[in-house]
């Protein structure tokens, strides 16, 4: 698919117009949706609907980014060829490090995809979001019922209506600046992409990598602690409930024990207790358990996916720098937001490795829960 036949809209506010104005000119992307009513209660959806309108006339897709990213130069390029790949999917290149979004992405990386099916009852990331014209105009007609502000919740909304969540890129090229938020995010801090690559790592992936489109269990971290999204969560009672990792556990065929074992057995005591100078012994200890199962699901992806992997080639240098930068923003999407400030490089490398030596490990999980599981099933 060539760039001519994708539209393209900055969404942004007049307090950010001219910021929104450089990063339109600088990535050749379409005009500036301006919010209608800048001076009313703040409404990320009222100015989103203002982009998803601006579609081109003859456009097959249409893109909207918001104002306070960063991206490169091929970013229409890359999204153009996503499109010529996954023409009737919603597409989405730039996923938050803290988020169950996030621990998706980031246990994709792992596994080595370059493409993982959004958790269904989260926000849908719209940072920068590509939609077929058909999908477009279906959004602004559901969009226009809701009172809602928030466009991301919106969407994933609509994509749960539609009856299938969006596509996140693995390797994300667009990164979000700046902490402030018109929208009352600021206090979620420094919010940044869960896999930050360049264009020339992030094509190969985006163009061949294979999709990973069913998660099983997936870990995830916020304020400094362990969780696990259960199979099937969006069908709970209430989708957005947290369930600690220690809660969550029995139904993954795992057991505590089996957990503490391979930690007690193979975490380095040094690299804990430095980690727990700086960050407290017990974020230490989650950080390490929930990379520990992140390794575990990553493998047992990667082994699930085998044909897949196969057919899309190996992943290389650029599959390698996708896994580094996700391992290198687990620790500091993990603290608290107000603690995020005090990762200065050499303690992000700190965590980074710390993180890897519990991802590599993920594998001793694998035969024991699956011995779990089987009996689990014959009992049953």
């Amino acid at each position: 698919m060539s760039t001519a036949s994708l539209s393209s809209a900055v969404m942004t506010h007049p307090v950010r117009e001219e910021q929104a104005a450089a990063l339109a000119a600088r990535l050749g992307l379409g005009g500036l949706a301006l919010d209608p009513d800048p001076d009313g209660p703040p409404s990320a959806l009222r100015t989103a609907l203002v982009a998803w309108a601006a579609r081109a006339e003859g456009a097959g897709h249409h893109l909207v980014v918001q104002d306070d990213v960063a991206a490169p130069p091929e970013l229409l390029e890359l999204v153009a060829g996503s499109v010529a790949r996954f023409p009737d999917e919603a597409l989405i290149f730039y996923t938050n490090w803290h988020a169950r979004n996030g621990a998706a992405a980031r246990l994709a990386a792992l596994a080595g995809a370059g493409w993982v099916r959004a958790v269904p009852e989260e926000f849908a990331p719209t940072l920068a979001i590509c939609l077929p014209v058909r999908m477009v105009d279906a959004f602004r007609s559901f969009a226009a019922e809701t009172a809602e502000r928030h466009d991301d919740e919106v969407m994933a909304a609509f994509l749960r209506a539609e009856g299938r969540s969006g596509l996140l890129a693995v390797p994300s090229v667009v990164e979000h600046i700046g902490t402030s938020s018109i929208n009352g995010h600021a206090a979620q801090g420094i919010r940044l992409a869960v896999c930050p690559v360049g264009a020339a790592e992030a094509r190969p992936l985006l163009a061949r990598g294979w999709v990973l489109e069913e998660l099983e269990w997936l870990p995830y971290m916020r304020y400094g602690e362990g969780y696990l999204r259960p199979v099937g969560h969006e069908r709970d009672a209430d989708p957005r409930r947290h369930l600690r990792w220690t809660e969550a556990l029995p139904d993954t065929g795992l057991t505590e024990g089996q957990v503490w074992e391979v930690v007690r057995r193979h975490r380095s005591e040094e690299a804990a207790a430095a980690v727990g100078r700086l960050f407290g012994a017990a974020f230490a200890d989650e950080l390490w358990i929930h990379c520990l199962l992140l390794g575990r699901q990553a493998e047992d992806a990667a082994r699930r996916h085998a044909v897949q992997r196969a057919a899309a080639g190996p992943a290389g240098a650029a599959g390698a720098r996708v896994r580094a930068a996700a391992l290198s923003t687990v620790g500091p999407a993990g603290l608290p937001p107000e603690r995020r400030p005090e990762v200065i490089p050499d303690r992000a490398a700190l965590m980074a490795a710390y993180a890897e030596s519990a991802v590599a490990c993920g594998g001793l999980l694998l035969e024991p829960a699956a011995g779990a599981m089987r009996r689990r099933v014959r009992r049953g």
